[in-house]
């Protein structure tokens, strides 16, 4: 079977084999991050879907991230995306990291359109699209500020905006609400459903907040202690209303205890 396609031919967004991932650090002692870890993320066409990875702080799971980005090569296995090795940084995966990542001396539209400066995309067509995205996470008003003048939540809603107008197949997240108060961070996650809702793309979310999994997630991986390892794959069930009464109904509740014991557990079943 093609290591593109997943049981019954289905064609994968992205598959992992066997990832294994050891770094060197300044000491020049070797320590194990990620270990022998594998998934498969069907491509489902129209439909937007987010994948949580749970664990605790420093397990790796952030690791995984950078090596799906092609920030960090693989010690083993390898890494899919779309059918392709992933061998480095590439347009089709665009990562959302836990700092601001805006540049000051440019103002949230220029920010924005950046990548397609580069790419070489005419003013105009950058100017058009940049305003879709702009208005999709709510700054409108805020087009030619500067990040100086930004709360932390618009920060980071330039950062989303500057990667979902590259249009990735994947959109890699660290983190990224992790350094907001809680009523931010609560935006902050209705607006990643709202983006789910209308975007055609797979979201790779990285948090260790159970209450965050389940609310934004359609499926989580719970991972173990460094080196991380897939410990648990969970089935969120499907939500009709994901709103803040959520968070206190029973159900939900339900599937946070379930991930709760999974993490404190430490084994897979």
């Amino acid at each position: 079977m093609s290591a593109a396609k997943a049981e019954g031919s289905v064609p994968l967004k992205l598959s992992i084999e066997g990832l294994g991932v050891t770094y060197t650090g300044h000491d020049g002692n070797a320590t194990e991050a990620v270990r022998d870890v594998s998934l498969e993320i069907a491509d489902k066409p129209g439909v937007g879907e987010i994948i949580a990875f749970l664990g605790a702080s420093g397990c790796g799971k952030s690791t995984i991230l950078k090596a799906v980005a092609g920030l960090i090569p693989p010690t083993r296995g390898r890494i899919l995306a779309n059918g392709k090795p992933v061998t480095g940084v590439g347009r089709d995966r665009g990562m959302v990291f836990q700092a601001y990542t805006s540049f000051g001396w440019l103002t949230v539209r220029d920010n924005v359109e950046y990548g397609l400066r580069l790419q070489g995309v005419p003013a105009a067509e950058r100017r058009e699209r940049s305003r879709k995205y702009i208005d999709e996470v709510g700054l409108r008003d805020f087009a030619d500020r500067y990040p100086k003048d930004l709360s932390g939540g618009m920060k980071q809603r330039v950062a989303i905006a500057r990667t979902l107008i590259n249009q990735p197949s994947i959109v890699l997240m660290d983190e990224p609400f992790g350094a907001l108060d809680p009523q931010t961070r609560w935006g902050m996650q209705s607006l990643l459903l709202d983006v789910s809702r209308v975007e055609d793309t797979t979201i790779l979310f990285v948090t260790h907040d159970v209450s965050e999994a389940v609310y934004l997630a359609d499926t989580v991986y719970v991972l173990s202690a460094r080196p991380a390892r897939i410990l648990h794959k969970v089935e969120v069930p499907f939500f009709a209303t994901r709103d803040i009464a959520l968070k206190s109904a029973p159900e939900f509740r339900a599937v946070e205890k379930k991930l709760l014991e999974m993490l404190y557990s430490g084994t897979p079943k």
